[in-house]
C-alpha cells in the first residue's frame, strides 16, 4: 500500500506534489453513516467505545482523498479523570456539572493518568493505525489551556466568558495556579496519545478569541507555550486558534511547526506576520461548502493564490465543517485543492 506523507512533509515545510488537505470535523453529522450510528449512541459512548471511534474516524478517510486522518473524540474528555463532572445535554452541548470558581475546586484537581482515565482513547488510536497501515498519518488533539479552564469554569459554552475572566481579573494567582495545573493534565494526555501512535497534534484554542491581545499574553500565552514546549520535538505541532487576528504574531510565538487560521484573516497576509519560516494551516469559510462547486473552486483559487505556491501549506476550513454541509461539496472540496494546487508545483 503507497503511503501517502504529503501532509507530514508540508507539516515540516519540505516540498510536496501538491496542497495536503484536511478538515476539522470531518468526521461528524454532515455525513449520513455517522448518524446512523449516532442514533445508536449517544456522543459519549461513541468517544469511549474504541471500536466504534475508529470506525467514525475512518469514515471521511474511505469516502474522500484525505490526506490526513483525525482521531474521533472531544476536547473534553480529559475532565472525568480531573474530577470534573461533564455530561452533554441534548441540543445543549457540553454541560459541566461542577464548574471550578473557587479556590477550593482549584485545590480538587488532579493530574490525570491516560492510561487510567482515557484508556478508550489510546486503544482507538492504537485501532485507527493498524486500519491505516500508514497509508495517510493520524493527527491526535487537544483544548489549549484557556479553552479548557473556560469551559470548566464557565460550565459549559459562553457568549461573554464572565466567570472566567473574573477568576482572571480578581484572582490571577488561582488562575495561574488553575492554568498551571491544566497545562500539566494536557500535558501528559497529548503525549499519551503521541505514545499510542498519533503522527501529529492539533491544539485547539478556539475561545482564544474572546480575549484582548494584552489578557492572551498577560494570562494565556505562557501556558500555551508550556504545553507546547513540552510535546514539541516528538511529532509535528499544530497551534489552531479562531478570532486571534489581531494578535497572531503572538499565537505563533507560543510555538509549534503549523499556526492554524481562520478565515477572519487573508492567509498570505497571516503567513507574512507569523513568518514563512512556519506552517500555515488553513482558511476556508466553511460555509463556503454550502455554495456552488464553481463557488467552492473559486474559493480554494483564492486561498491557493495567496499561499504562492510556497513549502508549508495545508488546506484546511477556517474551523470545523457545519451540520447540513453537502457531502458531495465536500468531496469536491478536496478534489479541487489536489487539482488546482498539483497544477502550481
Amino acid at each position: 500500500m503507497k503511503v501517502n506523507d504529503t501532509f507530514l512533509r508540508a507539516c515540516r515545510r519540505e516540498p510536496v506534489d501538491y496542497t495536503p488537505v484536511w478538515l476539522m470535523r470531518q468526521a461528524g453529522r454532515y455525513m449520513e453513516e455517522y448518524m446512523e450510528i449516532r442514533r445508536r449512541y449517544s456522543f459519549l459512548e461513541m468517544c469511549r467505545t474504541p471500536e466504534i471511534a475508529c470506525k467514525v474516524t475512518l469514515q471521511p478517510v474511505e469516502r474522500f482523498e484525505l490526506d490526513a486522518a483525525i482521531i474521533f473524540a472531544d476536547i473534553l474528555l480529559p475532565l472525568e479523570g480531573m474530577g470534573i463532572r461533564l455530561e452533554f445535554a441534548k441540543n445543549e452541548g457540553p454541560v459541566i456539572l461542577n464548574p471550578v470558581r473557587e479556590e477550593k475546586d482549584v485545590n480538587s484537581l488532579r493530574i490525570i493518568e491516560p492510561r487510567e482515565d482515557v484508556p478508550y482513547l489510546l486503544e482507538a488510536i492504537r485501532l485507527v493505525k493498524k486500519e491505516l497501515s500508514g497509508r495517510i498519518p493520524l493527527i491526535g488533539f487537544s483544548a489549549a489551556p484557556f479553552t479548557l479552564a473556560s469551559y470548566i469554569i464557565e460550565g459549559g459554552g459562553s457568549k461573554n466568558y464572565l466567570h472566567a475572566k473574573r477568576l482572571m481579573y480578581t484572582e490571577s494567582g488561582l488562575w495561574c495556579r488553575l492554568m498551571e495545573s491544566i497545562t500539566s493534565t494536557l500535558t501528559t494526555y497529548v503525549n499519551a496519545q503521541i505514545d499510542a501512535g498519533a503522527d501529529a497534534i492539533q491544539i485547539f484554542d478556539s475561545w482564544a478569541g474572546a480575549l484582548s491581545p494584552q489578557d492572551y499574553a498577560s494570562y494565556v500565552q505562557p501556558h500555551t507555550t508550556r504545553l507546547i514546549e513540552n510535546i514539541s520535538g516528538r511529532v509535528p505541532v499544530i497551534n489552531f486558534s479562531t478570532g486571534t487576528s489581531a494578535y497572531i504574531e503572538t499565537i505563533s510565538q507560543c510555538g509549534g511547526d503549523v499556526v492554524g487560521v481562520d478565515w477572519r484573516i487573508r492567509l498570505d497576509v497571516a503567513w507574512e506576520r507569523i513568518d514563512h519560516h512556519r506552517a500555515i494551516q488553513g482558511n476556508l469559510d466553511p460555509t463556503v461548502l454550502f455554495a456552488t462547486p464553481e463557488e467552492i473552486k473559486r474559493q480554494v483559487e483564492t486561498i491557493l493564490h495567496m499561499a504562492g505556491g510556497r513549502a508549508g501549506h495545508i488546506f484546511n476550513l477556517g474551523h470545523g465543517i457545519i451540520v447540513g454541509t453537502p457531502v458531495d461539496n465536500v468531496r469536491a472540496l478536496v478534489d479541487y485543492v489536489h487539482e488546482l494546487s498539483s497544477q502550481r508545483r
